[in-house]
């Protein structure tokens, strides 16, 4: 019998690799291994539970039976769509007045729906060398490219001129550019920007601009978890107004610890009235020309959470407390990694941390064989690292981490 699949996609993976080797790595616990699990992107307690901010889990049981089971509108709930409007934009006037927003399943939709509407089919995305993989899947999967350029100078900075030429190139070759950018940190190095830096990619993108079109996409799937407030990344974004497309991809899968709730959205920012009209109208119609709409009972349970104030701020502690635990983790791998001499980037808060080594896949099986799983990631150019998820680790877990990671090197 001929093949009935397309050619394109005949050889593509089954599994994520990231989930694959979590798999792997239950498999062994539940075999009675001593494991540490390094891999998953999900916030554990010191117990190794699954962390859950109780007044969310309090606001999804609370939702009307009916609200669950009807239709959600294809953009998502009017009320959800302006709560989050006004949680990223409330500092940035001037961009909140020309927001829009669409529902999405999760981040990755958000993601989805700006490489659909922002690119042409062929055309590539733009993003740092070191970058979440689904990015590439996202593009893969929509007849896109991804396109990258070196995120660190020799002196570990962002590479802003890196970032500046990549964009001139894609402005000479396909006429227009979409950088991912996902800030703070950093997915998958922990990375989060300075103000200084921030600075110097809106003056850049500012500047290309005005030579054709180009849209910054903020992947914000960690930003209540990085260094510095939240919102003051919107305010950085001013200078952009007029000038370039602003997108923000929500998600309130780490935010709220409902990751299997899938609730996210796409919210744009252009000044010009008629261009904003287009763009609510194509992101609409995407959301009808792919999951139709989302899970109406979590928007209604997240916008509680967004706009009643004392359950605001009962989050807001809540997760303050899950961030001092993540955060008591990341002081204490720096200090064993520093004692060590392990090469990664600045860390201070955030997921994930990505250590630079040679031969990564080699590295990552052998560690996974002493029980230890971490993900390797190699670049077109043959420099590899291995990513850590120290959220999924309890910090008792750390200093077997670090020698093993130590060896590895």
């Amino acid at each position: 019998m001929p093949p009935h699949l397309i050619p394109s996609h005949r050889n593509r993976p089954s599994d994520d690799p990231i989930f694959s080797l979590h798999q792997e790595a239950n498999r062994r616990k539940e075999s009675g291994e001593t494991i540490v699990d390094a891999t998953i992107g999900v916030l554990l307690g010191e117990d190794g539970q699954l962390a859950i901010l109780p007044t969310a889990a309090r606001a999804v049981r609370e939702v009307h039976e009916a609200e669950w089971a009807a239709y959600a509108p294809i953009a998502g709930t009017p009320e959800f769509r302006r709560a989050v409007i006004d949680d990223l934009l409330a500092d940035a006037p001037d961009l909140r007045a020309c927001a829009v927003a669409v529902a999405t399943p999760g981040g990755s939709g958000a993601l989805r729906h700006a490489i659909v509407n922002f690119l042409e089919p062929g055309q590539a995305a733009l993003t740092a060398s070191w970058y979440w993989s689904p990015y590439k899947t996202l593009c893969d999967e929509s007849d896109r490219r991804l396109e990258t350029f070196e995120m660190f100078s020799a002196t570990g900075s962002f590479d802003v001129a890196g970032l500046d030429a990549a964009i001139g190139r894609q402005l000479a070759t396909q006429g227009r550019s979409l950088v991912f950018v996902n800030d703070p940190a950093h997915n998958p190095t922990g990375y989060s920007l300075t103000d200084e830096e921030w600075h110097a990619i809106v003056e850049s993108i500012a500047s290309r601009a005005a030579s054709g079109p180009v849209t910054l996409l903020v992947d914000g799937a960690y930003m209540l978890y990085g260094p510095r407030s939240a919102r003051s990344l919107a305010a950085r974004l001013l200078p952009l107004a007029g000038t370039a497309a602003v997108l923000f991809a929500w998600s309130a899968s780490k935010s709220y610890t409902h990751y299997g709730l899938r609730v996210g959205a796409l919210v744009a920012c252009l000044a010009d009235d008629r261009e904003r009209a287009r763009v609510e109208a194509a992101l609409s119609y995407s959301c009808r020309g792919t999951w139709s709409n989302c899970n109406r009972g979590g928007l209604v349970a997240i916008t509680r959470l967004l706009v009643d104030p004392s359950a605001a701020r009962s989050c807001t502690a809540e997760r303050d407390h899950l961030k001092a635990t993540l955060l008591a983790r990341v002081d204490l791998f720096n200090r064993l990694a520093r004692e060590r001499g392990l090469h990664y980037p600045r860390y201070d808060g955030g997921f994930f941390v990505t250590v630079f080594v040679d031969r990564a896949l080699e590295r990552a099986a052998s560690m996974a064989k002493r029980g230890i799983y971490v993900v390797p990631q190699v670049l077109a150019s043959g420099r590899g690292a291995l990513r850590v998820a120290l959220c999924a680790l309890a910090s008792r877990d750390v200093p077997r981490l670090v020698e093993a990671l130590s060896d590895a090197t």
